[in-house]
């Protein structure tokens, strides 16, 4: 007798049988259909692909006719915007080196002098305990000497960075243009104390005088400890400093540093530190370049800082751009800063 599982397999295997002829009959077809389909696909992926590029090609092209026509607009925008005043450029460790020429390229079209560049070193940086009792010791030997009398920073982990950027700023940066003869802090002695001990460098080999305008370069990468990195918090105690010592201060950046999450730049400006400051975030491009001149020139001229650029800015540029007639210039001081007093805060 025959089993039931033997009429079911059976069956099974008719209808298995029947299943692969099928298949077998209709590869030829199924794979020429395939095929088509896939010739199709790659088609429009390439049309997309031709239409993306053309479309990148026509922004590179306008975005290099931009580029031509500020690099010629550059010197009639920026012509006597800041006439008679002097900058000191101060850079972060890891500036970007384009930044910096570009200020100067852009402050000597402005008619003002670039006084010197102070190089901050990695050991600037350095908040260790260790590193700190040195820096605490070098601040109070200048201190002591000048009678300053330093502050104490707003944040205890950068402490002594803040007091030797209060005794730094004192010594390369005045509110107004000293009149020959006044007694000042001698900057260069100021700055040879911590440049010995590889907190900075000065070039050329000193700081001429006393300037009026502050531009901070920040560095070209974001720092690996996001917006609570020591080398954030030391710029802004930096910035802190010597926007009270001046009579205006930026802070400036490349687009590739200060894009990155935890830049220099975005900590800066979600800072209280932002409402004593301007900041641009695309100084390594000619409109960056300029606006670096004339946000010192809108902040001059008794404006508000505000933050500038393509990442997170509140403006491009100022609004209305500052011209040589508005921005006013800064007066001679007829109060010496008695030495002894060099640094001390009202």
């Amino acid at each position: 007798m025959i089993d039931f599982r033997y009429h079911l397999v059976s069956i099974v295997a008719v209808f298995l049988a029947l299943a692969i002829g099928i298949v077998l009959g209709s590869t030829s077809e199924a794979r020429n259909g395939a095929l088509a389909l896939l010739q199709q696909s790659s088609n429009s992926l390439k049309n997309e692909l031709n239409a993306t590029q053309a479309k990148s090609d026509a922004y590179q092209a306008q975005a290099g006719a931009q580029e031509q026509f500020l690099q010629t607009a550059e010197p009639r925008l920026l012509a006597r915007l800041l006439d008679g005043e002097s900058i000191v450029i101060v850079t972060e460790p890891g500036a970007q080196g384009s930044v910096v020429d570009g200020v100067k390229k852009a402050a000597a079209l402005a008619g003002a002098t670039v006084t010197g560049e102070v190089a901050l070193q990695p050991k600037f940086n350095d908040i260790s305990a260790a590193n700190g009792s040195s820096l605490s010791s070098i601040n109070n030997s200048i201190a002591s000497t000048n009678g300053t009398v330093l502050d104490n920073g707003s944040d205890l982990r950068t402490n002594y960075q803040q007091q030797a950027a209060q005794l730094i700023a004192t010594a390369i940066l005045a509110k107004t243009v000293i009149q020959p003869g006044l007694t000042t802090a001698d900057p260069q002695t100021v700055l040879s104390y911590y440049a010995q001990a590889g907190y900075l460098t000065v070039s050329p080999a000193q700081v001429s005088r006393p300037a009026q305008l502050a531009v901070l370069v920040t560095p070209q990468a974001a720092p690996s400890g996001g917006p609570d990195d020591p080398a954030n918090q030391v710029l802004l105690a930096v910035a802190q400093e010597f926007a009270g010592a001046s009579a205006a201060t930026v802070v400036a950046g490349g687009m590739s540093g200060s894009t990155q999450p935890g830049s220099a730049i975005s900590a800066l400006r979600s800072s209280s530190v932002s409402g004593q400051v301007s900041t641009v975030d695309d100084a390594d491009t000619t409109l960056g370049e300029i606006t670096v001149v004339q946000a010192l020139a809108a902040l001059v001229a008794g404006g508000k800082p505000n933050s500038y650029g393509i990442s997170g800015a509140s403006a491009v540029t100022p609004v209305p751009m500052p011209s040589a007639s508005a921005t006013a210039t800064t007066t001679p001081s007829t109060t010496p800063t008695a030495t002894g007093k060099a640094g001390q805060k009202k």
